[in-house]
């Protein structure tokens, strides 16, 4: 009988497993087998814990939004006006824990899996119902009407440049993430009568 306190553990250990797995393999075409013996258990255990390698990388998306969340509420902490808040967002979405390339390279399967898997693609929208609804409130006391149309672009940047740094051959580059997103608020700040 495992010891009290086992499941979850063992639970995260799966969860960082799948991370690291899929992460390295770049696609979600790993097994249940992989990502137990990364964890360093049997993929039977793997089953009992989650059910289906679906429900592992779930779980995997679940923490890893979790950590994006997280990482976003720790950069708004110290933002005070509409603008620095903006900008909080932006640093909280390529904040170091999401913007590595197993984590990356999880999100980038993450939007494949949601095309076909009802619980992924639930997962998505809130994400990015979130995303927006943010964006578009620091927005609105910058641009007006235009927040709408300038939170939608800044989403797509975001996504874009965690696509490229998936494609990319060499290590994700945060500053120049930070960058590129920057300066499309700077454009669209600059543009505001």
């Amino acid at each position: 009988m495992p010891k009290l306190g086992a499941e979850p553990i063992r639970r995260a250990a799966l969860v960082k497993a799948t991370i690291e797995t899929v992460g390295e393999a770049g696609s979600l075409e790993v097994t249940v087998a992989q990502i137990a013996r990364r964890a360093g258990m049997s993929s039977a255990l793997a089953h009992h814990y989650f059910g289906s390698k679906e429900q592992i990388f779930l779980a995997a998306m679940r923490a890893i939004l979790t950590l994006y969340g997280a990482e976003v509420r720790g950069a708004l902490a110290t933002a005070d006006t509409p603008e620095s808040r903006l900008r909080a967002i932006v640093a909280g979405s390529f904040a170091q824990g999401s913007f590595r390339r197993e984590t990356i390279s999880a999100w980038l399967n993450f939007y494949v899996l949601a095309q076909t898997n009802p619980q992924a693609h639930r997962l998505l929208r809130i994400y990015q119902r979130r995303l927006r609804s943010n964006l578009r409130h620091e927005l609105r006391p910058l641009v007006g009407a235009r927040a709408q149309a300038v939170a939608r672009g800044l989403g797509a940047m975001i996504d874009g440049v965690y696509i490229r740094a998936a494609l990319a051959d060499d290590a994700p580059d945060r500053d120049y993430a930070l960058d590129i997103v920057n300066e499309y608020i700077d454009r669209e700040l600059e543009g505001t009568p």
